[in-house]
């Protein structure tokens, strides 16, 4: 099945890449800083065509198109265009992410990165791979020497105050602190070894389910912010190496 998973992404990749710097449709879903256009749309598609064609019992949480509960026991979560904002103003940093659950586990992950052509795929058990090729997190358990990464969310303006007051304190405790606009790839990256952690709040099902499995089969540790076990509908995400999560979760304990 992840064969399967890797191609449809590729496809999806393909109408995103074709669509990439032409005269996209710009739609608002809620308030002024979430986008969708044509091509999440077109991308989106693409994906559902397949799985309603392939595995017509599969439930499908995607999300343009919403929730279709099936009879079956997997469920596809799916995110057709992660990094709407950064697409739509020529910023070549977003993501098709499919994740796939077997009764409310993923079992599967696969984040194709279109601009830079690379297929981040991991099966529960099995390893985390990047182009075929096995990766791991980073080995650094130093919060000093670490680069991390984070995201905002759109409704910031609720927390402002919390979030700049987090963001603020790992800048000046950690090496540097990144914000590339996509939350699939933030999760590519720190299962790679590119970052050492990534912390989010306000995300969607769709924006971490095949990453978090990507963090953890390459090693990696995820909870909330208070240390907690998550699954894809927590509000909070800190994704690490593992050997610096303790020292993450103390700054956001303060």
């Amino acid at each position: 099945m992840i064969n399967k998973v890797i191609n449809i992404a590729k496809e999806a990749g393909e109408v995103i890449r074709n669509g990439f710097g032409e005269n996209i449709k710009i739609e608002f879903k809620t308030g002024d800083n979430n986008l969708v256009t044509n091509i999440d749309k077109a991308a989106e598609k693409t994906i559902l065509d397949f799985v309603k064609l392939e595995y017509p019992n599969h439930s499908i949480i995607a999300e343009e198109s919403g929730t279709e509960r099936k009879s079956s026991e997997y469920t596809w979560v799916i995110d057709p265009l992660d990094g709407t904002t950064n697409f739509a103003h020529g910023l070549p940093i977003f993501a098709v992410s499919i994740g796939i659950q077997k009764n409310n586990e993923t079992i599967i992950g696969v984040v194709y990165d279109v601009m830079n052509d690379k297929v981040y795929a991991a099966e529960k058990g099995g390893g985390t791979y990047v182009n075929g090729y096995k990766s791991s997190v980073t080995k650094n358990n130093s919060l000093p020497e670490s680069l991390v990464v984070t995201g905002f969310p759109y409704d910031i303006k609720k927390d402002l105050e919390e979030t700049v007051r987090v963001f603020t304190q790992f800048l000046l405790k950690t090496r540097g602190v990144r914000r590339l606009g996509s939350a699939a790839i933030d999760l590519c990256y720190v299962s790679s070894g590119v970052f050492d952690a990534f912390w989010e709040s306000g995300l969607n099902p769709w924006d971490v389910c095949a990453g978090m499995l990507l963090v953890k089969e390459a090693g990696g540790t995820i909870s909330n912010f208070n240390g907690e076990s998550i699954n894809i509908f927590a509000n909070q995400i800190l994704a690490t190496n593992g050997f610096i999560h303790n020292d993450m979760l103390k700054v956001f304990n303060r």
